[in-house]
């Protein structure tokens, strides 16, 4: 049996961070996991300018409250959840995804938590497992499952690697170019049949 991994935000959703980056008019909030492999560097350096900027939760919510999927995601989701199981794998956190996962019809999610103080300052966040997504992909081998993944950045790349069949969706250039193997599709409709050649294969 087949499980699909997908990642999340460039995915299903934009990105959560560039949407706060614009929207507080902090450019350097800009920066993702598509241009910073190191997940926890990324992170404390992104607390580090929301406290500069005495910035916390409820600023991000908000942002994140006028947030939508990415158009045809929730379709696609829809379409692919009628043939397979799927688990969103994210590096995100629950106080960000929910408000998204009720946009998309609550689909499984496994991500991790932010640590927030009761003034709502976030203060740090706690992992849920060390190199999530691809232990919880061997995780799912171990149990006898098959699995097919696909994101857009660096840290969907053991994932994606490690899985039966694995496809790259709206990542970047300098991504594709590095991972030219890996098949990399930029529309939904073309990304939901490549699943589905890979769920018959």
């Amino acid at each position: 049996m087949d499980v699909v991994c997908l990642d999340m935000e460039g995915v299903l959703v934009p990105e959560i961070w560039i949407a706060f980056s614009e929207a507080s008019g902090i450019p350097e909030l800009r920066r993702t996991t598509r241009d910073e492999p190191d997940y926890d560097k990324l992170m404390r350096w992104r607390i580090g300018i929301l406290k500069e900027h005495g910035l916390g939760l409820k600023e991000i919510q908000d942002v994140i409250a006028t947030i939508d999927p990415l158009p045809g995601a929730k379709e696609f989701l829809d379409a692919l959840r009628a043939e397979a199981q799927v688990i969103i794998l994210s590096d995100t956190f629950t106080q960000f995804a929910m408000p998204l996962m009720k946009k998309l019809g609550y689909p499984t999610l496994f991500c991790n938590t932010l640590e927030v103080a009761d003034n709502g300052e976030i203060t740090g966040f706690k992992m849920r497992i060390e190199n999530s997504k691809l232990t919880t992909v061997k995780a799912l081998q171990s149990m006898g499952f098959d699995t097919i993944a696909a994101g857009d950045s660096f840290n969907d790349l053991a994932m994606i690697q490690a899985s039966r069949a694995g496809f790259l969706f709206r990542s970047t250039e300098r991504i594709k170019k590095a991972y030219p193997d890996l098949p990399a599709y930029e529309e939904f409709d073309e990304f939901l049949e490549a699943i589905r050649g890979a769920l018959r294969g």
